[in-house]
């Protein structure tokens, strides 16, 4: 039998969330519902985040309500402070995540804060969350570089991704925010995480921005990371990371894994309606 790779789809929330057009929440329901009957275990719908920072999420609480949910998928959604934890619990998601960096820049420019100050601030979100055996996610931005700083060191991921581990999350998704990793910076960033951080607790998250997204998920799984974030049609990027257009598209990565000799789970012919439907979302035809 072949071995179990992971992808965990971002595309509902990572993907849309910085498209300029407002997409309606009937569009965001169709698209979750389309990726449920691919076979995803876990998928990201929303954030629970201010919408005056990012209003495309305004409608967070509309769109858990109305997806056709299935019993064999985790639904999770990003609430980084209390607030958005408790609006996220009353709409029924099943985990929620918090994002940190590894860059102090990118960290002020993304949220605001500190590295330290937004560490703090997730203490008492993963404490509730852990009170009600709610799963906490972690994401770790700028593992390899940041676009502000530039080349991060492998031991400033070690201390952001140590401290989620102890603080409680499940899993932490080392994100290489802008694309800037190759083969060879994502081994070493790996070999360096994985001493302080079980490796059967990490994920990888790559953006294709240099076309090196594949190459870098295979030095992963190299270094035994088995889960993947993706994002169907290659939806996404980051308004604080300029130049990163776009998140390693889900189903390149479920082709990639299967030539590889990887099984997905996943329904390819039901992952690919869902592209259909999220490139019709980006361009404004559905």
């Amino acid at each position: 039998m072949a071995e179990r790779v992971e992808i965990f789809e971002v595309g509902p929330r990572d993907g849309l969330q910085n498209e300029k057009r407002l997409i309606p929440a009937a569009g965001k329901i169709a698209l979750v519902d389309a990726l449920s009957r691919a076979g995803f275990r876990r998928i990201e719908v929303t954030s629970f985040v201010s919408p005056k920072w990012v209003p495309q999420m305004a409608d967070a609480t509309e769109v858990m309500a109305g997806i056709a949910r299935r019993p064999t998928v985790r639904y999770a959604a990003l609430a980084p402070n209390l607030k958005g934890f408790d609006a996220a619990v009353a709409a029924g998601v099943d985990e929620v995540a918090i994002f940190a960096a590894a860059s102090e820049a990118f960290s002020q420019a993304n949220i605001n804060a500190s590295i330290a100050e937004s560490l703090a601030r997730f203490a008492p979100v993963v404490a509730a969350a852990q009170a009600i055996a709610m799963p906490v996610r972690g994401y770790v931005s700028c593992v390899v570089a940041c676009p502000y700083e530039g080349d991060i060191a492998p031991e400033a991921v070690v201390r952001v991704a140590e401290a989620l581990n102890v603080m409680g999350c499940y899993e932490i998704s080392l994100g290489d925010t802008i694309g800037a990793g190759r083969p060879e910076s994502v081994a070493r960033m790996l070999a360096a995480v994985a001493q302080a951080v079980p490796v059967a607790r990490l994920a990888g998250h790559f953006h294709d921005t240099g076309g090196w997204a594949l190459a870098n998920i295979d030095a992963a799984l190299d270094q035994g990371v088995r889960v993947f974030d993706a994002a169907v049609g290659g939806l996404g990027g980051c308004p604080y990371a300029p130049g990163a257009p776009g998140n390693v598209a889900t189903e390149a990565v479920a082709r990639h894994l299967a030539q590889r000799g990887f099984e997905t789970g996943l329904d390819m012919a039901a992952l690919d309606r869902a592209v259909a439907l999220a490139k019709g979302l980006r361009d404004g035809n559905a």
